[in-house]
């Protein structure tokens, strides 16, 4: 009986996993759609921000935005300025992050980064002009109240600031003695609260779910970053080289020495926060179903890389 129980589970959890990837498939091409209108092309600095913003992306923060907001009743009318919003702090943090005084990176979204396509002074501009125009998008955005615009820009500018991307990109670039989960929180995983609890308040009410979508948003930031890391030294290897973007930096894998042992307990790590994501919200939710979505991403590029992930282990 309990057999046949885990095999409708299952069943479930697979046909939730096909009918979500149609509807984030339609979210994120509506989001994409209305990015490629927020920015006008009147200068380099736009030129930049559009290059970094519609590159191909997965959009899980945009679309974690829309499903917080269909699960508190809310409408995408409603929220997608707001995710639109998300989406370019977002991509602002990526151009920070990957200028020469941090990462120094080449490549992102698989194009140039943007300091590399137009030069460094222009792609802060162009990071400038992103963080603050996700605010203006916010506050023009015609379906939300006054106090709902005044809500979100909080709930984003927190997301941003001093204990938010901010003091999540210093502690990345010098931790100290910094747990790898305060790192994680900074890094990813506040952007995912924000996304969800600005999602909730397009819906026009505070709902009883703000603790447990932030449980959520946490917890899946924290598995989400952790598996970034593994697939970070995938790509390092498949490319023969070091990408350089996490040399010197705590993650998932540096803190054991990259040890195949390592590995494994990176993965189990990763598996522990997914599954507390899945615990804080009933089965049947959307964002649950986006999970189930995300992890077997997760899993498809990770199985197909095992090869390349026993050769980069035995390397090191």
């Amino acid at each position: 009986m309990v057999g046949h129980q885990s095999s409708d589970r299952q069943d479930h959890l697979a046909e939730a996993a096909e009918t979500i990837e149609a509807e984030a498939l339609r979210l994120k091409g509506v989001v994409e759609s209305r990015l490629a209108d927020l920015i006008p092309a009147v200068g380099p600095p736009a030129e930049a921000a559009r290059h970094s913003l519609l590159a191909p992306g997965k959009r899980i923060r945009a679309v974690l935005t829309l499903l917080a907001a269909r699960e508190c009743g809310g409408s995408l009318e409603r929220a997608l300025d707001t995710a639109c919003a998300v989406e370019m702090i977002h991509t602002a943090s990526l151009v920070i992050d990957d200028l020469p005084a941090m990462d120094d990176a080449d490549l992102r979204r698989g194009r140039p980064t943007c300091h590399r396509a137009f030069g460094e002074s222009t792609a802060i501009l162009a990071a400038i002009g992103l963080l603050n125009g996700a605010y203006g998008v916010v506050m023009a955005a015609e379906p939300l109240s006054a106090a709902e615009k005044t809500k979100i820009a909080s709930i984003l500018s927190s997301a941003v600031g001093w204990r938010g991307l901010v003091q999540g990109q210093a502690l990345d670039l010098n931790p100290g003695t910094t747990s790898l989960e305060t790192i994680q929180d900074g890094k990813t995983g506040v952007l995912f609260e924000a996304a969800v609890l600005a999602g909730e308040q397009t819906a026009g009410w505070v709902s009883e779910k703000s603790v447990a979508l932030a449980a959520f948003a946490t917890a899946l930031g924290r598995a989400y970053q952790a598996l970034d890391d593994l697939l970070d030294l995938i790509d390092s290897v498949s490319a023969l080289k070091s990408t350089g973007r996490d040399d010197g930096k705590r993650t998932a894998l540096s803190e054991g020495g990259e040890s195949e042992d390592t590995v494994s307990k990176a993965v189990e790590t990763a598996r522990h926060h997914l599954d507390e994501a899945r615990a804080a919200l009933p089965e049947t939710s959307r964002l649950s179903a986006y999970l189930t979505l995300i992890e077997g991403h997760f899993q498809s590029v990770l199985s197909k890389a095992s090869p390349a992930m026993t050769a980069a282990v035995s390397s090191l």
